[in-house]
């Protein structure tokens, strides 16, 4: 992919800035910004001020000379580095959103220490590190700094730029649009049951082939699945696939379901696609290629409607037009020899779909911590401990760190918060309700599930 992206011109990243003179003209109110938590603080230090009011004309000269007229001109001198310096002393650190956002694509070396340097100035504090624009964007998510005014227009024109398929993906929505970044792929846009056609991107799976136990003799006992039950049918996606797939539209027990996996939140979910309200087709859900502080974005294909992928909730187009939130099915993650031991008569996609690759992140690409920006972490637990996530009928998200929970269940003892009880599920754990109906829990990483839940509570023993 970097192959892909070094093709293409600076002149083609940096023209979408042009959009930027729209914006100096603009009076730009000053925000107070919420007080921190003293973690925040004291990982990330004070953040910087937040001026008010318009940009002058001598800076908006040097915007344009430094980001826009040197890029297309494919020239950095003298007049660039004194424009670059000038923007980094005007101490409005909103400019450094747009920064971070060409920062994640440019390839140049010495325009990219420049941007860096110019954004240690704006935000205060000397960011030194390999991955620069990770930490200059970690910064800005943990301080919570503004965007400046029509930030959404600058960001869809740099990011169309490199991907014409996003063009569609970055409209108005309930999304918090400085989150998000480039993951590192294309756009799947392929159309429903296409999926056996190559793409430029993590390829989808609609329909996918199973087999019997019995036949799936290329699975270890130990290999790590996910597992599905659904009035009766029960099924297993091995985690080795779900790497490679991320996306699975299936029909299990008689219902549809869309089923995202993202590697980075160690988290699989299965959403229910079917008996939608009056007026809603199912959707057929595709990986972006974009991600919100190292969480997946997915969209339904058809209306191109963004979801939030932990909450199943459509955040943008015509389906959050119509208030669409997806229902969740409970996904068991645990092992092969377990689940098939619990459900013999289980079906579990094939190894074809695998597409020849056999890799598992899992422990070893993350394990200094999320490689892509999150910002700050709610530090009552590890970043990638292990929880099993669940709302309550009250609306209370709970999560329950499994190592404790299994060790608790495993002894007898009763979990249980409102109308939520945990209980073992064929080597994992899922949450049903007082009469034993499924509730739609899944695991994931501690920090994927405190940041799109963050008043969650935490279960203790």
């Amino acid at each position: 992919m970097a192959s892909a992206i070094k093709s293409k011109s600076n002149i083609f990243l940096i023209a979408s800035l042009v959009v930027l003179s729209l914006f100096w003209s603009d009076a730009l109110q000053a925000q107070e910004p919420a007080p921190l938590p003293d973690y925040v603080i004291k990982e990330f230090g004070k953040p910087p001020a937040v001026p008010k009011g318009p940009l002058s004309k001598e800076l908006q000269f040097a915007v344009k000379v430094a980001l826009v007229d040197g890029m297309l001109q494919s020239t950095w001198g003298r007049d660039q580095t004194i424009a670059l310096d000038e923007i980094a002393q005007s101490k409005d650190p909103r400019i450094v959103w747009i920064i971070s956002d060409l920062m994640r694509f440019v390839t140049e070396p010495r325009f990219n220490a420049a941007l860096t340097n110019a954004a240690s100035k704006l935000l205060g504090k000397r960011l030194t590190h390999e991955n620069q624009w990770g930490v200059v964007t970690d910064h800005l998510i943990a301080w919570d700094i503004p965007a400046p005014p029509d930030y959404l227009r600058a960001k869809r024109a740099i990011f169309t730029s490199i991907e014409t398929g996003w063009d569609k993906i970055f409209v108005e929505g309930n999304i918090d649009w400085r989150h998000v970044s480039w993951g590192g792929v294309l756009i799947d846009d392929r159309k429903y049951d296409k999926t056996d056609e190559l793409c430029n991107c993590i390829p989808a799976a609609d329909n996918p082939k199973v087999s019997s136990a019995k036949d799936a003799t290329w699975l270890k006992d130990e290999d790590i699945v996910f597992g599905i039950g659904i009035n009766g049918e029960y099924r297993a996606y091995p985690r080795r696939i779900m790497e490679v797939r991320e996306m699975v539209n299936d029909t299990l027990g008689g219902r549809h379901l869309g089923i995202p996996y993202c590697t980075l939140c160690g988290a699989a979910q299965a959403y229910y696609t079917d008996q939608l309200p009056r007026g809603i087709d199912r959707p057929i859900l595709r990986t972006s290629g974009l991600l919100i502080r190292s969480n997946k974005v997915m969209y339904d294909v058809n209306t191109y409607s963004v979801f939030d992928t932990f909450l199943g909730k459509a955040v943008t187009g015509p389906l959050a037009e119509k208030n669409l939130k997806l229902k969740q099915a409970s996904v068991v993650t645990t092992d092969w020899g377990t689940w098939k031991k619990a459900h013999p008569e289980t079906t579990v996609l094939v190894e074809a779909l695998a597409l020849g690759r056999d890799f598992d992140f899992s422990n070893t690409r993350d394990a200094n911590g999320p490689i892509f920006p999150v910002g700050d972490v709610d530090p009552r637990l590890p970043v990638h401990e292990d929880i099993i996530g669940i709302v309550t009928a009250s609306g209370k998200p709970v999560a329950f760190q499994r190592s404790k929970a299994f060790v608790a269940l495993k002894k007898g003892d009763v979990i249980a918060c409102e109308n939520v009880r945990l209980k073992l599920d064929a080597g994992g754990i899922k949450a049903v309700d007082a009469d034993g109906s499924d509730l739609g829990s899944h695991q994931a990483f501690w920090f994927a599930w405190s940041q799109f839940h963050p008043q969650t509570a935490l279960w203790s023993r």
